[in-house]
């Protein structure tokens, strides 16, 4: 095929945000809500950036739209694109006023609890103008939205080296326990076996997460199934209060459980069962002084963090 001419002048930066938003929604209607535009406007639109590009992006099907390999080689240079448009957006503000920038945090479980509001509040009594976002999500959402530009870097257990798109940082180690509310009948218990809670309800990560994969295996090593009767969540704010409320036992880090007293941890040992907490940026981007002063506070709150 001949190569696409992308600079002469047909290809707007309204086709790489769609092409965004369409990857994220999977579907022209979903596409069209998140653009506040009508579905028509959305349908030609893409219709005219796969004119520009020579190539389908996308199959259309009965279930929404599926990416070709086109699609998925292209969405990922539009993130790139768009990534680099906010963040020197953002730039050119902190240049002119460096204490009045903003950064966005994504993160999970470990570390949403203790280390970033730690960190924030190290970085607010310095920089008492500069806005401070956390956004909560899976790590595979955080992750495109890393790379789409929507938040600045991710906070949360890391479950793999760095490699030509991202860069990691561990901040500490942390380990992972068993825990329940302090009204339960086995809180404060000394000696505990995993059979002992068998009929009680379970929360548990969900079946995507590699902790979920790891608690599975612990089961089994144990010649347990895996609980049977469980919620499956990562929000520590909807699990902590079906322990307070019910008798539900869960699995956390050791760091949650050991600073809210309404919490009691289990004598029951899930090692080798621990992760490293830290911090995953994106390679393509120079990071702006707002987030170069939310990590520096990250790392200063984790040096008092132990699992």
């Amino acid at each position: 095929m001949d190569l696409p001419k992308l600079l002469d002048g047909r290809l707007k930066l309204k086709h790489l945000v769609l092409v965004d938003i369409l990857m994220t929604q999977g579907s022209v209607v979903g596409a069209a809500k998140a653009l506040h535009v009508t579905q028509p406007v959305v349908t030609r639109s893409l219709q005219d950036l796969e004119a520009v590009l020579g190539v389908p992006l996308f199959d259309r099907g009965a279930r929404g739209l599926s990416p070709t390999e086109f699609g998925v080689a292209f969405t990922a240079h539009a993130r790139a694109v768009i990534a680099q448009l906010r963040q020197s957006a953002r730039h050119l503000t902190e240049i002119a006023d460096a204490d009045r920038g903003q950064v966005s945090i994504g993160t999970h479980l470990a570390g949403s609890n203790i280390l970033i509001p730690r960190a924030i509040a190290k970085l607010k009594s310095a920089h008492p103008l500069l806005t401070v976002i956390v956004k909560e999500g899976p790590s595979d959402s955080l992750l495109t939205d890393l790379a789409a530009g929507r938040i600045d870097l991710i906070v949360g257990r890391l479950t793999a080296p760095s490699n030509e798109g991202l860069i990691r940082r561990p901040l500490y180690q942390e380990s992972v326990r068993v825990v329940v509310g302090a009204q339960h009948p086995f809180a404060g218990a000394d000696v505990l076996e995993l059979g002992d809670l068998a009929a009680f309800p379970w929360i548990l990560p969900g079946p995507d997460t590699v902790l979920r994969g790891e608690l599975e295996a612990y089961f089994l090593e144990q010649g347990f199934e895996v609980p049977r009767n469980r919620v499956e969540t990562t929000s520590f704010l909807t699990a902590r209060q079906l322990m307070l409320e019910t008798e539900h036992v869960a699995v956390m880090p050791e760091l949650i459980a050991r600073e809210d007293p309404r919490i009691s941890r289990l004598p029951i040992s899930l090692e080798p069962i621990g992760h490293s907490v830290g911090l995953t940026l994106s390679a393509e981007r120079q990071l702006n002084p707002a987030s170069t002063a939310m990590i520096a506070a990250l790392r200063n709150a984790a040096l008092h963090m132990t699992g």
